[in-house]
């Protein structure tokens, strides 16, 4: 198993896959090795399939079983090249709507976060459409104070993208990354690092919890919440898609179904 690991992290490397698909390739590869108790390329099709299945039992979400499949595709197509291989069809996505918060509600989240980093990194994250990752990856040089631009680099899909924040930000921004190399990372850790991707949801989490919101909201709501406001100012979604680096429409698209004016104009006939 530890051989087929190392394969599969080269190849993948090779390719320019991100770290985290690399990662997340790697535990299914383990889990199904721990299923079977046997060299996965002596596993069969219908096996797999069965393996599947039980996950789908365990009640997985089909994004969670899309995964599975598509690391199980490249193992046995890639990898192994079975040429009688037929490659796992993903499961039909769930139709579940984006979670959005208000502008009221974003704007009390951030009036209750005491601590001036933390709620620049909220206001950041929303002002600019980013992801978790994104933002705790962001360096001094991405920020373009004058123009009100940040450049996301190296993003989902090993993408670069520019998006943009608001004016209201700059003074802050300014004042924060004012004497400092354009290397360093913005939002730094008290031990001097990076901020990690769990301190960055943990400053959400609090930040919810104090203003008294019930959403089962999460830090990407910042987000959803993002596009779906912007699309509410009469955005193009054309450019709402380029602002948030979506290589396809379709995926943009969810958040009219959020934003939709004359559905939410229709009065309840109790």
């Amino acid at each position: 198993m530890a051989n087929l690991v190392n394969i599969v992290q080269q190849e993948m490397k090779l390719r320019n896959y991100s770290p985290k698909t690399i990662a997340a390739y790697v535990h299914v590869f383990k889990d199904v090795y721990q299923y079977f108790h046997r060299p996965l390329r002596e596993v069969r099709p219908d096996e797999i399939k069965n393996y599947l299945y039980a996950k789908q039992q365990k009640n997985l979400s089909s994004q969670t079983i899309s995964l599975y499949s598509n690391a199980l595709n490249f193992l046995y197509t890639q990898i192994y090249q079975q040429p009688h291989f037929i490659k796992l069809r993903h499961p039909k996505r769930s139709a579940r709507l984006p979670e959005v918060l208000s502008r009221e509600e974003i704007q009390q989240m951030i009036a209750s976060t005491v601590n001036l980093k933390h709620r620049l990194i909220l206001s950041l994250t929303y002002a600019a459409g980013l992801r978790v990752s994104e933002v705790v990856r962001l360096r001094v040089r991405d920020i373009d104070v004058g123009a009100l631009t940040v450049m996301v680099r190296q993003g989902k899909g090993r993408k670069d993208r520019l998006t943009v924040f608001a004016e209201t930000l700059r003074p802050a921004l300014s004042s924060l990354v004012a004497g400092r190399l354009g290397a360093d990372h913005i939002f730094i850790s008290e031990r001097g690092g990076p901020l990690t991707e769990r301190t960055a949801q943990k400053i959400f989490e609090s930040a919810l919890r104090r203003s008294g919101i019930k959403k089962p909201a999460t830090f990407h709501s910042l987000r959803h919440s993002f596009a779906t406001h912007l699309l509410e100012n009469g955005v193009d979604v054309r450019y709402v898609q380029e602002l948030l680096g979506h290589q396809n429409i379709r995926t943009t698209q969810i958040y009219t179904k959020v934003t939709n004016p004359a559905l939410k104009k229709i009065k309840s006939p109790l």
